[in-house]
C-alpha cells in the first residue's frame, strides 16, 4: 500500500502526509485482522489510490456483518478487543459492506490522505 502510495506521490496525483498514512495502514490492518479472526480468513485484499484517497477492499468466508462490542462485559469486566470496526469508522469515509455471490463479503473503505 506504502509503495503504491509513494508512487502516486512521486507522479503529484496525490498529497499525504505521514499522518494519513498511518490511518490508511491502520484502517488495512484492522480490516485483514478482523478477516481474519471473525471471518473465516481473507479471501481478497486491494488497494487502489482514488483521487484524494486511498481505497482498501478486503474480502472474507462470513456473511457476518461487523459489529460493535462494549468495551465491558456483562460482569463489568474491560473486554479485550471491540476497538477495531470503531476504528474504521472513524478514519474511513465512505464504508460499504457488500455480500458476494459466492457467499462471504466484502468491505470497502476510503481513507483520506490529506
Amino acid at each position: 500500500m506504502e509503495r503504491a502510495i509513494a508512487e502516486h506521490r512521486r507522479a503529484g496525483q496525490v498529497q499525504c502526509d505521514a499522518h494519513a498514512l498511518s490511518d490508511a495502514v491502520l484502517v488495512a490492518s484492522e480490516l485483514t485482522t478482523n478477516a481474519i479472526l471473525h471471518g473465516g480468513g481473507v479471501t481478497d485484499f486491494r488497494v487502489d489510490v482514488v483521487g484524494p484517497g486511498v481505497r482498501v477492499s478486503v474480502s472474507d468466508r462470513s456473511d457476518a456483518l461487523p459489529v460493535t462490542a462494549p468495551p465491558v462485559d456483562e460482569q463489568g469486566r474491560r473486554r479485550v478487543g471491540g476497538r477495531g470496526w470503531p476504528i474504521v469508522c472513524r478514519l474511513a469515509r465512505d464504508v460499504r459492506v457488500l455480500d458476494l455471490p459466492t457467499g462471504g463479503k466484502r468491505i470497502t473503505v476510503v481513507v483520506p490522505l490529506s
